[in-house]
C-alpha cells in the first residue's frame, strides 16, 4: 500500500510540473517530485549497497550529483538504474559460493535464529569468526541470529574461502566435504 501511495505521490508530482502554468506552482511541484524521488533513489541505494557489503564486494559510488543539478527527468534516469542495480546485485547474493554444502552443515548445526551464545545463527559461528568474516553485518545488525540466512551463508562464504571447511570439522566431515 506504501508503494502505491508513494507511486501515485509520484506521478501526480511529476504531472504537476508538466502542467504548471505559474512558476511558483512548478517550482513546487518540481521540488516534491524531486524529494520523491530522492527518496525512492535512497531506498534502492541502500540495498544495493547492502548487499554488496554482504557479498564483500566494491560499493556503486554515485555521481555525486545532486537531485536539483540534474532536474526531474535525470533522477528518473538515476532512479530506472538504480532499481536495475538494486535487482541485479539481490539476484547475485541470492545465490552464494558453496551454497549446498553450507546449507547441509546448516542441517546438523542450528537454528538460523540460535542466539545461544558462544555460537549464534545456523551455522554456530561465534563471536570473532563473526568479527572476522562479518563485521559489518555484526555492526549494523548484532550477532549472526539477527542475520538472515542469506547473510549469514556469505559471511561462512567468506571463511571458506580462507579456511576451508574447517571451521565447522564435524558436520563437514558428515557432509564429505572434508
Amino acid at each position: 500500500m506504501r508503494r502505491l501511495t508513494l507511486a501515485l505521490a509520484g506521478l501526480c508530482a511529476c504531472v504537476l510540473c508538466a502542467g504548471a502554468s505559474n512558476g511558483s506552482a512548478r517550482t513546487g511541484a518540481q521540488t516534491e517530485a524531486l524529494s520523491w524521488l530522492g527518496s525512492q533513489i535512497h531506498s534502492y541505494q541502500a540495498a544495493t549497497w547492502h548487499w554488496q557489503h554482504v557479498m564483500g564486494v566494491r560499493v556503486t559510488p554515485t555521481s555525486g550529483v545532486g537531485l536539483s543539478a540534474i532536474g526531474v527527468r535525470g533522477a528518473k534516469q538515476a532512479l530506472a538504474r538504480w532499481e536495475r542495480r538494486a535487482k541485479a546485485v539481490r539476484r547475485q547474493a541470492e545465490h552464494p559460493p558453496h551454497e549446498a554444502a553450507l546449507l547441509c552443515i546448516h542441517r546438523f548445526e542450528g537454528s538460523w535464529r540460535d542466539a545461544g551464545a558462544p555460537f549464534w545463527g545456523g551455522l554456530q559461528m561465534n563471536y570473532g569468526f563473526q568479527a572476522t568474516y562479518g563485521a559489518w553485518l555484526l555492526r549494523t545488525k548484532g550477532t549472526a541470529d539477527h542475520w538472515s540466512p542469506l547473510e549469514q551463508m556469505w559471511v561462512a562464504a567468506k571463511a571458506v574461502r580462507s579456511r576451508g571447511f574447517y571451521p565447522w570439522p564435524n558436520t563437514a566431515r558428515y557432509c564429505g566435504l572434508i
